[in-house]
């Protein structure tokens, strides 16, 4: 299980890049393989050298998360219009579409999916979706997003309006999500002439689904 914004800048060693092995093939391997990531650096050390490695370009990074958005729903045949709602609503500030949008994904991901393991009681998981999801759309997507004070969960720059999202995992819904944009004031960050979307998402373990979305502009 992979939280997938780690995939950028993950440090792999010269035996996982070479590595292929049909019945275990690793992921990372696979995509250095394929193309989808290339060596940004190598370092050296006592140990050995290894390698950072990083999505070449914009154009990679989308084509990848349409991969993972497709593998993760049942509705492959459906991506474009999840992508093509999603960034209507993301280009007009539509925030009761974009809610209506991301449910609806989440609703798309098969229940198999949950069997033998509980990926739906951890944050990583529905911030891996959400990165996905996002990332496929090309715009420009920073995960962990540092301030001075706390890393914003997702940031989305579009040309004139900021999105920060803050991803919550829950069992009943708290409003701590856009509690915590407010109170740690990662807006600040961004103000100027953009218009700033604080977006709290709290998904429900139970439902694995969105069960509070709240929102504030600044």
């Amino acid at each position: 299980t992979w939280y997938i914004p780690e995939i950028e800048n993950y440090i792999a060693s010269a035996a996982t890049l070479d590595a292929f092995d049909v019945d275990h093939i690793d992921l990372i391997a696979l995509l250095w393989q394929t193309g989808y990531l290339t060596i940004k650096e190598r370092r050296k050390t006592s140990f050995g050298s290894s390698y950072l490695l990083t999505i070449p370009n914009r154009e990679i990074q989308t084509s990848l998360n349409v991969l993972f958005i497709s593998y993760l729903t049942t509705q492959t045949h459906e991506t474009l219009q999840f992508q093509q709602r999603l960034h209507d609503c993301l280009q007009v500030g539509d925030l009761n579409g974009l809610e209506a949008s991301i449910k609806r994904l989440f609703s798309s991901i098969p229940y198999n999916n949950f069997t033998n393991n509980k990926l739906q009681n951890y944050e990583g998981y529905y911030a891996s979706v959400m990165y996905a999801y996002l990332a496929s759309l090309g715009f420009e997507l920073i995960a962990e997003d540092t301030t001075n004070h706390s890393r914003i969960d997702l940031t989305l720059k579009l040309d004139n309006k900021i999105y920060i999202f803050e991803i919550k995992a829950v069992d009943k819904p708290t409003g701590k999500a856009l509690e915590q944009i407010k109170e740690r004031e990662y807006f600040l960050k961004y103000q100027g002439d953009k218009s700033i979307y604080a977006v709290g998402m709290e998904f429900c373990k139970q439902k694995r689904n969105i069960c509070l979305f709240e929102w504030r502009q600044y």
